[in-house]
């Protein structure tokens, strides 16, 4: 069994190198053969923190990213970078404890492709985990339709080979659990124990966490514009009754209804069915407009492999060819499809 650790890194400087630290002490003792890739998706010296690491270690790795694109896209830049048969996913806080590694490894069995880590705790507070439960069971769960939603997290094991549902995958707006269950409905959990932030403050608010559901459901479902179907058909309905009522009003000779008031009424009630039809598809629209702009999933600036000392000058990453049985360099542009490691 090999492994490689894929880590996205935002504003961590002072955590990575006990995290990597942690990581040592660990990995050797699942398996020889692993490798840490470090994301650098900040603007501030974690990435001099992360190439040093990657001078120092040779399972290490660093890929800089060219400016902040979001998590998921940096998890993708990474999961693609990586080697080995199984890919594990987590924070760079320290509330992934490394040391509990080795169960979520035991936890993918024969018969699982996705093993997710569930806290013994919430380890959030109230508003955090009323919002992460909403986007992960009334979003992710009911909505898209994922199943065993309730347990998704940022700590994850996966097979490697799953990757190949992310060939397809670009533009702005990504999200590793939608893809991943795209690929396999073999899913499990187990729980592990998870530790408190050692320093900073989480990216994640509660603001940022509506945004991201509103971006998985607008960018991986079709199910509003269905619910504007449904509200258009609603609104007709109640159209038809009221109709069905002026008219029998107007046969029995009842004429007093207030004109003014029905009239505003109806044309408030559909101007905003409009106005919410319209504001759908126009979310619909501005993805599309979106992806025909080519607007990358990520770019790369640099990628230091381990032992890579001398290598920390800016350089533009290169896509190579390479032959089958060899290494090749991975893609500074990847918007699409990705480049395999051989």
């Amino acid at each position: 069994m090999s492994l490689s650790v894929v880590v996205p890194c935002y504003r961590s400087a002072r955590i990575l190198p006990t995290l990597v630290e942690r990581l040592n002490g660990v990995l050797p003792g699942i398996t020889p053969d692993h490798e840490v890739i470090l994301v650098v998706d900040s603007t501030d010296d974690t990435w001099d923190v992360a190439g040093q690491l990657a001078e120092k270690y040779e399972h290490v790795q660093a890929i800089r990213m060219a400016r902040n694109y979001g998590q998921h896209n940096a998890l993708i830049a990474g999961i693609r970078a990586a080697s080995f048969e199984r890919i594990i996913t987590m924070d760079d806080d320290l509330q992934h404890p490394p040391e509990e590694l080795p169960k979520l490894v035991d936890a993918l069995t024969d018969d699982l492709d996705v093993v997710y880590a569930v806290s013994e705790q919430e380890e959030h507070g109230v508003l955090r985990n009323i919002t992460s439960w909403g986007a992960k069971t009334l979003v992710l769960g009911r909505t898209m339709g994922i199943p065993n939603a309730d347990v998704l997290g940022a700590l994850r094991i996966f097979r490697t080979f799953l990757r190949a549902g992310f060939d397809q995958v670009s533009g702005p707006h990504v999200s590793v659990d939608i893809v991943l269950s795209w690929t396999t409905t073999r899913v499990g959990s187990t729980t592990v124990r998870m530790e408190q932030r050692v320093e900073g403050r989480s990216g994640f608010t509660f603001r940022s966490l509506v945004k991201h559901a509103v971006n998985m459901i607008l960018g991986y479902s079709t199910k509003p514009l269905r619910l504007v179907t449904y509200l258009g058909s609603l609104i007709g309905i109640c159209g038809l009754v009221l109709t069905i009522r002026l008219v029998y009003l107007y046969l029995v000779g009842d004429t007093t209804v207030a004109g003014f008031t029905t009239i505003a009424s109806l044309v408030t009630v559909f101007s905003s069915a409009q106005l919410i039809g319209i504001g759908v598809l126009g979310e619909y629209l501005g993805r599309v407009h979106a992806h025909g702009m080519g607007r990358p999933t990520y770019v790369i600036r640099e990628h230091m492999h381990g032992g890579d000392a001398g290598a920390r000058a800016d350089r533009p990453a290169r896509r190579t060819a390479a032959a089958p049985g060899t290494r090749r360099e991975k893609a500074a542009n990847v918007s699409g499809g990705r480049p395999r490691a051989y």
